[in-house]
């Protein structure tokens, strides 16, 4: 299967995440919605929706950038309503989209945690209720959350409890949907890596370069991710996956290339399952 005049509204594709995913998709072909609310060049994020347009463009999609707040519920619906309009339907939701803060409930102003909240889990919901319709008459239609299998331990939600209650909303969202959709034939599910990616969030907000060091890209989710929208919808749903043992399942056996310094480590991401256990070494790759 391949993606190939499919359209996908992905949320926040100006950078990092999603606009890997979407340029994996767009080497299909794909039509691709760039929502996100970079429109002009920030000195600490790469890219804006028009740099992220001119990638897809050069990498074989067709690209629509769109400024968008996913907290503003006016400006997605016209968002996603524009792009089924312009591209002939809608195929693909990718709730990427999410701001983190990690720091305990003390330490957690609570403006901060309302914008996690309607990012995270209010912002998936209404990104979903305004693409139903469009999806339901997509003939593979998928709605993908990049957020974490839901394993409920202590441990995850004791050091930033407002982060994990505002990302795991995003997990619930799939677990209700998957069943809620299913009569539809909407495939909804998750995806969330094993290790560290690469992203602006990594390097500005949690560990600084030496964490970007012993991350993994954000290809290893887009290669995931692609396996996800060419699977099935109506059979392949309600799972919650991790990057590399889903690859594993699909024939993947290269994780190398997908580090950024083969030399490093790599740093175990939040909210894996301890039963999770990861099909290739994470300590140094060998020569």
């Amino acid at each position: 299967m391949s993606l190939k005049g499919k359209t996908l509204f992905i949320t926040g594709a100006s950078r990092g995440i999603g606009k890997a995913i979407a340029l994996r998709a767009a080497r299909d072909g794909a039509n691709i919605a760039i929502a996100a609310k970079t429109a002009e060049p920030h000195p600490k994020l790469e890219g804006t929706i028009y740099t992220a347009a001119e990638e897809i463009e050069a990498a074989g999609g067709k690209a629509l950038p769109l400024i968008v707040d996913v907290r503003e519920e006016t400006q997605v619906k016209e968002a996603i309503d524009k792009a089924a309009a312009t591209f002939g339907g809608l195929d693909i939701l990718v709730n990427n989209a999410s701001a983190i803060q990690l720091t305990p409930l003390a330490a957690t102003d609570m403006k901060r945690f309302d914008l996690m909240h309607q990012i995270n889990t209010r912002g998936t919901l209404v990104c979903c209720k305004h693409a139903l319709d469009h999806l339901a008459r997509a003939d593979n239609p998928h709605i993908l959350m990049l957020s974490p299998p839901l394993d409920m331990q202590e441990k995850w939600f004791a050091p930033f409890t407002p982060y994990a209650i505002a990302k795991y909303g995003m997990s619930l969202a799939v677990l209700g949907l998957a069943g809620e959709l299913r009569p539809k034939g909407i495939g909804v599910n998750a995806l969330w890596p094993r290790t560290t990616i690469a992203t602006a969030a990594v390097r500005n907000l949690i560990g600084g370069d030496d964490m970007v060091s012993k991350s993994r890209t954000p290809e290893i989710l887009a290669d995931a991710a692609y396996e996800i929208f060419t699977s099935p919808a109506k059979s392949f749903s309600g799972n919650f996956l991790i990057d590399d043992t889903f690859l594993t399942a699909r024939g993947v056996t290269d994780f190398d290339r997908y580090r950024v310094d083969p030399a490093q480590p790599l740093m175990p991401d939040f909210f894996v399952p301890d039963d999770s256990e990861p099909p290739v070494g994470l300590g140094p790759a060998k020569e």
